[in-house]
């Protein structure tokens, strides 16, 4: 019932006015007004029961003045009823919610400060302070007192409803955006940010709103669900960043405007100390999305974004806060370790490009330049890049005249696809730090895949020898052999060094042997590396070193 269309103003009576005096207002007002109206009015004051429902809507505790001046601040200056003071709650509740049904409202927060007034004015609504007042002016009226206080509180029940509904019709007349932004500001204020309990009106009016909400956030989440399934497939089929993009910049931005919708619900939940379930339904598939980029696929920026939207749009969600939370400091300290790898890793490009590099003149009259670096290896007008380099032999062999010692000739071969570059030097200083650059640039490259290859299952011939990721074959020598060749597991081994070759050799067969040439065979030195590493740490595979 509207504080305008109030029995007691219809009739121009007062809560004192007794049955007589209201049968005398009925009959003057029939003169001017509808007979009908006023016989309802007479019949409702001067029914006890009827009655109470008139008074509760009407300013309980006001004299005859004093009401006529709420009525017309209600009706001329709306705003002053926030400054009304010594007036009974409820008589505040309905100056306020017919101040409210008589505006049109199209700021949201004017509109929040008169739906916060109404809330809080309705929480300091009590039944006993009230029947009191009731029954003072029905001993003047001559009416029977209220006895039963359930009589009151249903009565105040029925209030709230109204009052309710009050708000809800005020809302309805705004756009949607407005309507949903006046309802959020009034819970964020009321419950300050969800950390208080906020008046129990206001927490009918968010129920009633999540009801009618209901259909646009069941849509909006079976589409937040179909984008988190078309990234997690574009992910399946290896699409790049450039056009994984989109789709969570547009993931991020119906999450957003599910949330926007959902605010009051969760800060009127949190309030409660409540979890929101809707909520967690629609944070925690993208949250998962947001894990899955990371870990699965290394997807660290596209993480970040959508873990840093899921901490603006669900703060109110406690759970949810707390785990994007815990999630976006991991993937800061990830990022501040991916800074710090990138930036060892350019630090030891450096390193390694420094070291790798060595140039010297060869040749006492005739200078051939001899050079290796980042850019690859040259001499006498070849050029062979690093990554191309498939096969190398070095080695050194002495010569000598009539006994008599003539120096060391030191070769380097090394072979491409499509080419091969043979490297002679007479300096040892010279060939040991080219060698040792060589190693490093080519040689750790070539011993890395060649041990995946193994582990792969694939097969590599070495001059006379097979060799695999378990061990290799070794052919059988000797006068009184049959020949053959035998499997031998890598522990079964020994091996040597002499007269310019790499020695293979069964522990307790002699017979079982094989030598291969460091100047005839391709990554001889390859093979010598692996084995000895192997030797050390044990392993029944040569490409657990790899581990």
């Amino acid at each position: 019932m509207d504080l305008f269309d109030n029995p007691f103003r219809a009739l121009g009576a007062t809560p004192r006015d007794d049955r007589r005096r209201i049968m005398e207002l009925a009959d003057e007002g029939a003169l001017l007004l509808e007979p009908q109206e006023c016989s309802e009015a007479r019949s409702i004051l001067t029914m006890p029961r009827k009655r109470l429902e008139a008074e509760l809507a009407w300013l309980p505790g006001l004299g005859p003045k004093k009401a006529s001046e709420v009525l017309a601040v209600v009706e001329s200056n709306p705003s002053g009823l926030f400054s009304l003071d010594n007036i009974l709650p409820v008589v505040r509740c309905n100056a306020v919610a017919a101040a409210i049904s008589r505006s049109n409202f199209t700021q949201p927060r004017i509109m929040s400060d008169w739906l916060l007034e109404l809330s809080w004015a309705f929480q300091d609504v009590e039944p006993e302070p009230l029947r009191r007042v009731i029954n003072e002016e029905r001993v003047v009226s001559g009416f029977s007192e209220i006895t039963d206080i359930s009589v009151v509180e249903a009565g105040i029940s029925e209030r709230r409803r109204y009052y309710r509904q009050v708000m809800k019709s005020a809302l309805n007349k705004m756009k949607s955006k407005d309507l949903i932004e006046a309802i959020t500001v009034t819970v964020e204020k009321a419950t300050e940010l969800g950390e208080a309990p906020g008046p129990k009106l206001l927490g009918d009016l968010v129920e009633s709103y999540e009801v009618e909400a209901q259909v646009f956030l069941a849509r909006e989440g079976e589409n937040i669900t179909l984008l988190v399934d078309r990234v997690e497939e574009a992910l399946e089929l290896g699409v790049g960043d450039a056009d994984l993009e989109p789709i969570i910049d547009r993931l991020c931005e119906v999450t957003r405007n599910w949330d926007f919708v959902a605010q009051p619900i969760q800060v009127i939940q949190k309030s409660r100390g409540l979890p929101h379930e809707a909520s967690r339904e629609a944070a925690y598939p993208v949250r998962a999305l947001a894990i899955t980029l990371n870990n699965d696929f290394a997807k660290l920026e596209l993480a970040k974004k959508i873990t840093e939207m899921l901490q603006e749009v669900f703060a109110e969600v406690v759970d949810v806060a707390e785990r994007t939370a815990e999630d976006a400091g991991a993937l800061d300290d990830l990022a501040e370790q991916r800074e710090r790898l990138i930036q060892d890793a350019a630090r030891q490009e450096k390193e390694w490009q420094k070291e790798i590099t060595f140039e010297a003149e060869v040749g006492a009259i005739f200078k051939n330049k001899l050079r290796i670096s980042p850019d690859g290896i040259e001499w006498k007008g070849q050029k062979i890049q690093l990554d191309d380099v498939s096969g190398v032999r070095w080695g050194g062999v002495s010569r000598s005249v009539n006994g008599i010692s003539s120096g060391t000739t030191y070769t380097i071969m090394l072979f491409s696809r499509n080419q091969s570059m043979e490297i002679e030097l007479k300096n040892e200083s010279t060939y040991s730090s080219f060698v040792d650059r060589l190693w490093r640039s080519v040689g750790v490259r070539l011993l890395t895949e060649f041990l995946n290859s193994l582990r792969a299952g694939q097969k590599f011939h070495l001059g006379p020898v097979t060799v695999t990721d378990q061990g290799l074959e070794l052919s059988r020598r000797g006068l009184l052999s049959k020949g053959g060749s035998q499997f031998c597991q890598w522990r079964e081994l020994i091996t040597w060094t002499a007269n310019g070759a790499f020695h293979i050799s069964h522990k307790d067969d002699k017979k079982l042997v094989a030598s291969l040439s460091y100047l005839d065979v391709s990554n001889v030195h390859i093979l010598q590396a692996a084995m000895s590493i192997l030797f050390k740490q044990g392993g029944k595979r040569i490409s657990s070193i790899l581990n």
